[in-house]
């Protein structure tokens, strides 16, 4: 019997306007930029990777059926999140303030087609450990 491995890799970002979401994404938050290349006439691919990420977005155009600005709830997970949305206002993100959920710290932001994120502050071991069944 073989074991079973899955890896979340890449994650498709639905956008109206290329260039200006791999601008935001690149310019503002920091993501790296992997690749932008048209594989095929119509079908543009541009991979960003947030830093220190295993997981890519991908964004373009001939790729999906999503409308621009539907995709909602991914999570940035950083170990010090005031000094993350800092960073980020310093770039010109426009992030929410910081919410504290219980001992869990958020913020949000959205990108410039309304593609809504959530950064979380890392959950403190002693957050984790009150929460175990």
């Amino acid at each position: 019997m073989t074991c079973m491995q899955m890896r979340l890799e890449v994650v498709q970002v639905p956008v109206a306007d290329v260039d200006r979401a791999k601008s935001f994404y690149s310019e503002k938050l920091g993501f790296v930029l992997d690749h932008d290349v048209e594989h095929i006439p119509g079908m543009r691919v541009v991979q960003l990777t947030p830093p220190g990420s295993a997981v890519s977005i991908v964004i373009g155009t001939g790729m999906t059926g999503m409308a621009p600005g539907s995709l909602e709830g991914l999570q940035l997970v950083v170990p010090d999140i005031n000094a993350v949305r800092s960073e980020l206002l310093g770039r010109g993100a426009e992030i929410s303030d910081i919410q504290d959920m219980g001992g869990v710290l958020f913020a949000h932001f959205s990108d410039p087609d309304g593609n809504r994120w959530v950064i979380q502050g890392e959950t403190p071991s002693d957050v984790r450990e009150a929460h175990k069944p």
